[in-house]
């Protein structure tokens, strides 16, 4: 069929393919150009017109219509409907079925473009590709010996595997059966005669398919044998093509503390790669990659500076020893063997090599294959990291990282290819991995100690991490040292920011990060805007891990042009210092007059005198307000150079400079404070700005200082006053902060993250400043809060919130009857929010409010209930218990306003038919939630609020009906409960009512009694050791309880309690209450256990005088009625032990 005979309706793309088929007729067998500007649906009208147009007998034209398909999709990359997907499919798997085994690479090429991302819509005909006899599964399996349909196969399952974000993933039987597929290839050995660079292409279709099934989500195939094959597997291929690598790979990785499953090097010539990788950027198959981006009159230029590559990479290798002194490291071995040896011949010049020009070029493309096969590795690998659990992948860490210093043979670890491999691709995966490996390990990092020396029978486990993380130093300090490639060197600063925010400093040895910190500085100014980002990103975590840090506090504290000395040069500085005007570069050349700009390569302000040194402001601080404030003197090539004098650095580096102070305000507020008035004005200059994203960390910046200053002047952190910032300079602060842009920000409804960050702000006020401040002043914050409130931005609403939960505790504002009013109306507003975050603010805020109500009911007294209107409380009421049915993080805050408000409501409302019912759904909210199956803050809280409200003397709980369920409920978890803190809070629960009149009847208070005995009895049985470490708390408050109980105490009460008491549970009684009494209990969770016992902090001295009122009181009851004579019987026996405890706690003191 000719291309003209093609259906006039049909598309015009129809006759272009018939064109590009070649059928006859057409006039070119080529691709028109006209074809390429087509819509989706005429090319996919196309392919489905044309594959019904070439019969499966003419191969040839199979073969055609294949490469058609393969480049259009490829091309064009083309969205296909489901039709043209099933027909093209069904096309040409029955093609494989059908024509003869020399058109099947074709077919597959085009199948593999077919299904690539869409495996899942091929369900129907996946049984036929990948079942039992599959037509993939046979061509990639690894007895195939053409290695062409080998690896096209591998290709498709591959595209089969691949997951499009949005989309299905592939069936979990199907992915199976490719994972093992792929796995199976990496382990198999290439075949006998086999060309190196085919078995390449076939190991890196089956990496790419690997990482496609691993790429899907969690791990799915198997446990620890499958991952510890899959993980051998990739560390092999990891050094796949390493010059001088020859070891026995093992087949399969098991998690051990130490690497002793892999062999060492087999000959020690393999070593001399060593110094080559200092200056692993100047090799020729790097500058080979940027010669493709060059035309080829280039060529002579390009091969003039492998030359001088070679020769910095000489002058590297001395230099390299002496950064080196006093570790032992590879540099000890780089000064004995020649210049010659320790170029591996693959890195040498043609006039060098051993090889004629074919056989050089072919060993080129052969080093290029090797190094994908080893980033497809590590690719693989990143997928298992991302993965596998963190707690799985511990075990693997010394296969992967050094845990012993490098003194012998090192292990092949991932740092050998950072600091070896001469790809910088390669390289910059590696950190890639070993970045997602850092990443979260805080917890299991944390175990490493190596602050005292180890035994020398063994090494401690906490001491081999220890080692690990001093070698991740060492290791990466020198890849910063050798690296020139500028991508690469922001996964190595961004490696060592991981690093040091995982780390436990405050138990290794001092003297890790100082290096570290020096050895930065020179990049602060580095050309490449992403270096210079990530620099300030590994300040940040330098001054936010373990804050504060006194390692890094003294490294604040040093003047700034005291870390100039050796340690901050590096090698790379000629390359680092692009503003090399006068040997800026020179380490020499530090102390600069005033009038030498460039003297900000190591700070942007000049060098001070002794006597402004000790109060001038950390040199991060300078730095980081010059990267915001100050104008870029000169741009980078990349940068443009036109007009960048006055250009400000670019928006990355200001923003990550933002970050750097707020970190800096925040862990170490001491020691930027006496620049509190430059840092504001830097916040106020950002937030004038028209970058949204300048003005928003500017205010987060605001925030962290008003938060700091709030830590200052907490009672608890116990800072002199002398060194706190003065009042009247926090006053100051706040006026000019607030007659200044924040005002802006906060009505800036085109950006609500702004106004979110600015009502953040508001909320970090000092109470005692906000109270010096005008009224006016304080009445605009209050009313920009209050209508915030009203935004429709559930952001906005939830600060707005939050801060008017913040200000309901100012002292001088809660006991404005008005205030409490406006807020609490506006606060039942929000609890009807439709957004479960504004509703969490929301009673948070109702809890903070309700706090406020008790404090004023103590202080102020009745005056003040009596002024609050009956109608609020009660909405209060009602809304804090329908909050109480909500999520978790409300109901948690519920609970609290529902324990406040029972508290504070008078014997008047009580009263009150309106308040009635309300009063006992409030208290069967709280009884629900103690018995529910919330979270244990939860029923903490809940706890907690029965206790507060049984506080109220108005409260009927002798005779409501919901008293019993009350009481029942408190009674049930402090025996049952798994947790310790939820037992304590309802022992100390049970333990406040003052009359025994509120425990109800003589079997109501036997309960409660026989509950509390029982829980001290089991107070240390626990499988959580989390758990255990509250045990102490728990018997001090039920020892607490119980002598309550005997304190309140009647007469009808004394059978039961003389029967346990006399019996076995009245021993251990015994023995707890002695403890208790002494003041033995508690140990380091002593004032804690106080603290939830109810206020209970006295001394032995005053619990012995308990005692004996106690003792008093019941020795002068008198019993009455039929039940006398037990009753006298019972009391005996009360008296008696009381009196022989007495007897024990006066004899020991």
């Amino acid at each position: 069929m000719a291309a003209s005979d093609c259906p006039p309706s049909f598309p015009p793309a129809c006759r272009l393919g018939a064109a590009a088929l070649g059928l006859p007729g057409s006039p070119s067998s080529g691709l028109p150009d006209t074809l390429f500007d087509s819509p989706f649906q005429d090319v996919c009208s196309l392919l489905k017109h044309a594959s019904s147009l070439v019969p499966l007998g003419q191969e040839h034209l199979v073969i055609k219509l294949c490469q058609l398909v393969h480049h259009l999709l490829n091309q064009l990359k083309v969205i296909m409907d489901e039709h043209t997907l099933d027909v093209l499919v069904n096309y040409t798997a029955s093609a494989l079925k059908v024509c003869s085994t020399w058109t099947h690479s074709d077919v597959l090429l085009a199948l593999s473009t077919i299904v690539y991302g869409n495996g899942p819509q091929c369900h129907q005909h996946l049984s036929d590709l990948l079942g039992e006899d599959g037509v993939l599964l046979l061509y990639s399996s690894p007895s195939q010996p053409n290695m062409e349909l080998r690896r096209v196969a591998l290709t498709c399952m591959a595209n089969i595997c691949l997951r499009i974000p949005g989309q299905p993933p592939l069936d979990d039987q199907y992915r199976s059966v490719s994972f093992s597929v792929f796995l199976k290839t990496l382990q198999s050995s290439r075949p006998p005669n086999t060309d190196e660079l085919f078995y390449c292409m076939v190991i890196q279709a089956a990496l790419k398919g690997l990482q496609c099934c691993l790429s899907g989500g969690k791990w799915k195939f198997g446990g620890g044998e499958e991952l510890g094959s899959i993980l051998a597997s990739l560390k092999r291929l990891m050094f796949q093509g390493s010059p001088g690598v020859s070891v026995e790979w093992p087949a399969v990785l098991y998690p051990a503390p130490l690497p002793q499953y892999e062999g060492l090097p087999t000959s020690k010539p393999a070593e001399p790669p060593k110094p080559s990788e200092q200056s692993k950027d100047t090799v020729p198959g790097k500058t080979s990659g940027n010669k493709k981006r060059k035309s080829k009159g280039k060529g002579k230029k390009t091969s003039t500076e492998e030359s001088r590559g070679e020769d910095g990479e000489e002058d590297d290798r001395d230099a390299v020893p002496v950064l080196q002194k006093g570790g032992r490291s590879e540099g000890e071995s780089l000064s004995k063997p020649s210049a010659s040896s320790l170029y591996p011949s693959w890195k040498k010049s043609s006039s060098d090599s051993e090889f004629s020009d074919p056989e050089g070029n072919a060993q080129s493309k052969l080093r290029l294959y090797h190094g994908r096969v080893r980033q497809g590795a590590l690719l693989c690998l990143l997928a298992v990291v991302k993965g596998v659990e963190k707690r799985t992948l511990y075990g693997y860490w010394s296969s992967f990282i050094p845990d012993s210093p490098t003194g012998g043979p090192p292990s092949l670890t991932l740092l050998t290819i950072i600091l070896k491999d001469p790809s910088p691709k390669v390289r910059a995966c590696t950190l890639q991995v070993l970045s997602a490996i850092l990443d979260g390990s805080r917890q299991f990092l944390a175990v490493a100690e190596d602050t005292a020396s180890p035994r020398t029978s063994y090494t401690p486990f906490s001491f081999s991490l220890a080692t690990a993380v001093r070698e991740l130093h060492r290791a990466l300090s020198l890849a910063l040292l050798a690296e020139t490639s500028p991508q690469t060197l922001t996964q190595v600063i961004k490696c060592l920011a991981y690093l040091v925010a995982n780390a436990p400093y405050h138990r290794l040895r001092p003297g890790l990060l100082s290096p570290l910190w020096k050895q930065m500085r020179p990049y602060v100014r580095h050309r490449d805007v992403n270096v210079r980002v990530s620099v300030l990103t590994l300040y940040g975590a330098l001054v936010t891990t373990q804050a504060p840090l006194p390692e890094v506090q003294l490294l604040l504290r040093q003047p700034e042009g005291s870390s100039s000395s050796a340690g901050s040069f590096t090698p790379q500085d000629s390359a680092l210092s692009w503003r090399q005007r006068d040997g800026v570069s020179s380490p020499s050349r530090t102390p600069v007059t005033p009038t030498k700009r460039n003297s900000r390569t190591h700070s942007p302000r000049v060098p001070r005198t002794p006597v402004e040194e000790d109060s001038s402001p950390p040199w991060l601080l300078q730095l980081c307000v010059s990267l915001v404030t100050q104008p870029r003197e000169d741009q980078s090539d990349s940068e443009g150079g036109a007009g960048g004098g006055a250009a400000l650095e670019p928006s990355p580096v200001r923003l990550e400079a933002l970050q750097v102070m707020s970190h800096l305000v925040r862990g170490y507020f001491s020691l930027v404070q006496s620049s509190l008035c430059e840092i504001g004005q830097v916040s106020a200059r950002c937030l004038r700005e028209a970058d949204p994203s300048i003005q928003l960390h500017g205010a987060k910046l605001l925030e962290e200082l008003g938060t700091g200053i709030i830590q200052q002047y907490r009672a608890e952190n116990n800072v002199p006053e002398s060194v706190r910032v003065p009042m009247s300079q926090v006053v100051q602060f706040w006026s000019e902060v607030l007659s200044g842009p924040l005002n802006g920000a906060l009505q800036n409804e085109q950006h609500p993250t702004l106004q979110t960050s600015a009502c953040d702000t508001l909320s970090s006020i000092l109470p005692q400043a906000f109270a010096q401040l005008p009224d006016k002043t304080q009445l605009m914050c209050i009313t920009v809060l209050l209508g915030l409130t009203y935004s429709e931005n559930y952001l906005v609403k939830t600060a707005a919130v939050r801060a008017l939960g913040v200000y309901i505790l100012f002292p001088c504002l809660r006991e404005d009857v008005m205030f409490v009013a406006d807020t609490a109306n506006t606060i039942l507003a929000a609890h009807d929010d439709r957004s479960p975050n504004v509703r969490a603010k929301a009673a948070w805020s109702l809890g903070n409010l309700t706090d406020t109500l008790i404090v004023n009911m103590e202080s102020v007294g009745v005056d003040f209930q009596e002024e609050l209107s009956d109608m609020l409380l009660l909405k209060m009421l009602q809304a804090a218990t329908r909050a109480s049915a909500d999520k978790d993080r409300v109901k948690s805050n519920a609970v609290r306003a529902l324990g406040n408000l029972l508290h504070f409501l008078r014997e008047t409302q009580l009263t009150r038919s309106a308040f009635q019912r309300p009063l006992e759904d409030a208290v069967r909210a709280l009884v629900k939630t103690v018995q529910s199956e919330a979270t244990m803050k939860v029923r903490w809280n809940a706890c907690y609020a029965l206790g507060n409200a049984f506080r109220n003397p108005a409260l009927p709980l002798d005779s409501a009906p919901w008293s019993q369920d009350a009481f029942s409920a408190l009674c049930h978890v402090v025996t049952s409960c798994k947790n310790f803190k939820v037992r304590i809070k309802s022992a100390a629960a049970l333990a406040v009512p003052g009359q025994r009149s509120c425990y109800g009847d003589t079997k109501r208070f036997s309960c409660v009694w026989h509950s509390l005995a029982t829980a001290l009895e089991n107070s240390e049985d626990t499988n959580d050791f989390l758990e255990y470490r509250y045990s102490a708390s728990l018997r001090h408050t039920l020892s607490q309880a119980l002598l309550h109980l005997l304190s309140v105490s009647q007469s009808q009460d004394m059978p039961a309690l003389g029967a346990s008491l006399a019996g076995e549970e009245g021993r251990g009684i015994r023995e707890h209450l002695i403890k208790y009494v002494r003041a033995e209990e508690g140990g380091a969770d002593k004032e804690q256990g106080e603290k939830d016992a109810a206020g209970d902090s006295f001394t032995p001295q005053q619990r012995i005088g308990g005692l004996q009122q106690t003792l008093l009181r019941l020795k002068g009851l008198k019993t009455e009625g039929e039940g006398g004579g037990e009753e006298d019987r019972g009391k005996e026996a009360v008296v008696s032990f009381l009196e022989d405890l007495l007897k024990t706690c006066e004899s020991i003191d």
